[in-house]
This record gives C-alpha cells, sequence and structure tokens, in this order.
C-alpha cells in the first residue's frame, strides 16, 4: 500500500484552503472561517484526530487538535496558522484571487503566502504523523485561528482569554513569517523569525467650531488635526539597532563581506534585494497616517475631524513612542487605542532554535540560517500572555527572482509548488526530531 507523503498532499490542501474566502475586512463582516475551519476539522478528523471548534462570534471559526507526544513531560509545542486572508480586489489581478490555480508551478490565490500555504504545510504535516502512527517527541498543540488579520480579537486574543486549556502546557510556538530563503550576496539564506515589533492603531480625534465655510474660524478641527498628522507622518525616527537586528545585519556582512556601518546601514540593506524593504522598516520605530475623515459638505465647517494612525514600536520601546506621538499631536487632539499589542523578542538560541536550523540544513545542506525582526505581528503575540515563546517559521525554499515578501498582502500572490514540498519536507523532520 502506497504511503500519502506530507509532499504529496500539501499542494492540493492549499489550492483547497484559498478557493474558501475568508477575507477579513476588519469590521466582522466578511464571509468569516467557518468554511475553512470546517474543511480543516474534517481533514484532521479523517486521520482519526479530535478537533475542538469554537467561535469568538457567529462565523468567526478556530480549531485546535492536540498530537500526543513520546514524552508528555516535555513542554507541548504550538504550531498555528490563521484562517482568514486581507481582501483581494478580483479587477486588479491577473487570475481568481480564490481560485487556487496552479500555473507556471505556483499556486496563485490569496493567500498563497499568507498564510494559506503554512495551514497546509502544518495540516499535511499532522496527517502524515497520524496516518503512520508516528508519535512526535512532545506534544504537538496545532492550531488554525480566526482574524489574526485584525488583531486576533475573534481568533488567538480571544482563545487565550477564553480557552487557555487547549495551550496546557505549552512553551513554545512556530508560525508565520519566517523560515523564507532570500539570495544575499549570491547566496541562499533562510530568515528565521525571533523578533516582531509591537503595534498600536490609534484614533486621533480633534474638535473645533462647527460653522459655514465662508466665515473666519480660528478653531477649525481639520486644520488642527492636519498640523498633527503632518507632523507625526513626517517626524524621522532615529535608526535604531535592537539584538536581534544587530546579529542581522553581522551575519548578513559576514555573507557579504560588506562592512556593517551603524552610521549608515544602507550599503548592507543594498544586499538583500526586495526584502531589504522587509528589514529596512526594522531599523526604526514607525507612525504612518493611514486615513483622515471630517466633515459632509464643502461648505459646512466640522466640529469634529478624525484620522487613523498605524504605529509600529521596536522591542521595549512602546510607551517612548507614544509619548513622543503625544507631543508631535499637540494640544487639541484626542488619542485613543483602536487596537494595541506587545512587541516581542528572544534569543536565536536554544533547542528549538537548533532543531529549526538542522531540519533546514537537512534539505538544504550549508544553507545560512540568520535571526530577523517582523515589522508587522502575529499571533504570537497573543499566545505570549501564556508565556509561550514564538518564533516564526514557514520554511520555503524559494527561487531568488521571485519577490516573496512583496506579495504578503500584495497583487498577484503566489508561492511555488515545490516551496510547499520543501516545507512539509522540513516540518516533518522538526516534528520527528525536537
Amino acid at each position: 500500500m502506497n504511503v500519502v507523503r506530507p509532499e504529496d498532499e500539501v499542494v492540493g490542501i492549499c489550492q483547497e484552503l484559498i478557493r474558501i474566502d475568508t477575507t477579513n475586512f476588519g469590521d466582522n463582516k466578511g464571509p468569516g472561517e467557518r468554511k475553512a475551519a470546517e474543511y480543516t476539522a474534517a481533514l484532521i478528523e479523517e486521520v482519526g484526530l479530535e478537533t475542538t471548534v469554537f467561535e469568538a462570534a457567529p462565523g468567526r471559526t478556530s480549531v485546535v487538535a492536540r498530537m500526543s507526544g513520546q514524552d508528555p513531560s516535555k513542554g507541548a509545542l504550538i504550531l498555528h496558522g490563521h484562517l482568514d486572508v486581507v481582501p483581494a480586489l478580483k479587477d486588479d489581478w491577473t487570475v481568481d484571487p480564490f481560485g487556487g490555480e496552479e500555473k507556471d508551478g505556483l499556486i496563485w490565490g490569496r493567500g498563497a503566502v499568507d498564510m494559506k500555504d503554512m495551514d497546509a504545510m502544518i495540516l499535511s504535516v499532522l496527517r502524515g504523523f497520524a496516518r503512520t502512527g508516528r508519535k512526535p517527541q512532545r506534544d504537538i498543540i496545532f492550531a488554525f485561528f480566526a482574524d489574526e488579520e485584525a488583531g486576533g480579537d475573534y481568533g488567538a486574543s480571544w482563545a487565550v482569554d477564553n480557552k487557555p486549556e487547549l495551550f496546557a502546557g505549552a512553551t513554545e510556538a512556530i508560525s508565520e513569517v519566517g523560515g523564507f530563503s532570500a539570495e544575499i550576496g549570491g547566496k541562499r539564506a533562510y530568515l528565521l523569525q525571533t523578533a516582531e515589533k509591537g503595534l498600536a492603531w490609534l484614533r486621533l480625534t480633534a474638535h473645533g467650531r462647527a460653522g459655514h465655510g465662508s466665515q473666519i474660524n480660528t478653531d477649525n478641527a481639520v486644520t488642527r488635526l492636519a498640523g498633527a498628522v503632518t507632523r507625526i507622518g513626517e517626524y524621522q525616527w532615529p535608526i535604531e539597532y535592537t539584538p536581534t537586528t544587530r546579529q542581522f545585519l553581522e551575519g548578513v556582512s559576514e555573507l557579504t563581506g560588506v562592512e556593517f556601518d551603524e552610521g549608515n546601514p544602507e550599503s548592507l540593506l543594498r544586499e538583500l534585494g526586495t526584502v531589504a524593504r522587509f528589514v529596512g522598516a526594522t531599523l526604526q520605530n514607525t507612525a504612518n497616517p493611514t486615513l483622515l475623515k471630517s466633515g459632509y459638505k464643502h461648505n459646512v465647517i466640522p466640529g469634529t475631524a478624525e484620522a487613523l494612525i498605524d504605529v509600529r514600536t521596536l522591542p521595549g520601546q512602546q510607551e517612548l513612542v507614544l509619548e513622543i506621538i503625544r507631543e508631535l499631536a499637540g494640544s487639541g487632539i484626542d488619542i485613543s487605542h483602536d487596537h494595541q499589542d506587545v512587541s516581542l523578542e528572544v534569543p536565536f538560541a536554544g533547542n528549538l532554535v537548533d532543531s529549526m536550523i538542522d531540519a533546514l540544513r537537512a534539505e538544504d545542506p550549508g544553507a545560512a540560517v540568520l535571526p530577523y525582526t517582523l515589522s508587522g505581528g502575529t499571533d504570537n503575540k497573543s499566545l505570549s500572555r501564556l508565556g509561550i515563546t514564538g518564533y516564526g517559521f514557514a520554511p520555503l525554499q524559494l527561487p531568488p527572482e521571485l519577490d516573496f515578501t512583496g506579495m504578503f498582502h500584495g497583487v498577484d500572490e503566489r508561492v511555488p509548488t515545490e516551496s510547499l514540498k520543501f516545507g512539509a519536507r522540513v516540518l516533518d523532520r522538526l516534528l520527528s526530531n525536537y
């Protein structure tokens, strides 16, 4: 009897997940994750594992399953992904964003990169272990969360607050965004995510005197808000090196022979190709205005005006950054938080890190592996509240010409089929040996 290996079905699972529209518009009004969660749970239950399926709100569905390991005394490892995706405008794409089409050796569609590719790798490996009766070294908790793309209030964050028993005994976690390859100095290197920025989605509200647009108005809410937004948006945050970023750039310097000049990191960033955008945003704090809203008629001065600011903070600097933003906003501006979450940074060391590196090098001998900081955020933030240490490790060996990092939330998102198979093999090795 032929045994179905993880790499034999990972591509098909990825395609099926992409074909289930789980668009998250951020307002809890999208299709939700229910259908994808039911598909995921069915794949798990088909091979004999029990699942826990739960909803934080109607249609906002997550799935968790636990596989017993050989040594229950070891801390459990969580492998987790999210089932939701950001919106995709069909007219902007060259293919149906929810078609899961295979073309030119790649799977195309929303979620192919973020992160139904990793969901498929996790599911294929889980099914491979269950089919063959193999046991991992330790308990493995498989989790597929809703709502990551809007901060996790209906997904991982809700689960941590309401169902922490599902993660009992877990000490470490693996999810996005890391483990993918990039060409640095003509050599292939894998970027393992050991840190991620904190976030604060701020709402600025200016109040003023409403009135007729033809009158002199020295208390104009729009003017006051515009000044605050301009000062915040144009503020030059200084370059700063966290331990993770410093270690990454030192590794790049070693690979390329280009000196690491702390005063001018651009020479090293140029060696990173398209990955430079990902890494460049982790050298400083950022605060980007993203939305303005005020008024309802040309000749009416509104009494209030609002702006949204997306703030991403380096590890350990959130309070300092928010204080600077309050000073930049100035008087007459109320600042509230629509969403806020912690930064994370863990050492590029330890048994799990060593095992991830070993699993990569077993499939790609001699490959360089470097730690890096993610400018965005993951559900590891929520799990950290349970004392769980999280890493980004969705292993993919990628062709150097593919602008992989540019496809996160981008148009024509796609992932090579061979990369999916590579990732399934790496994860299978990891769970077999760690």
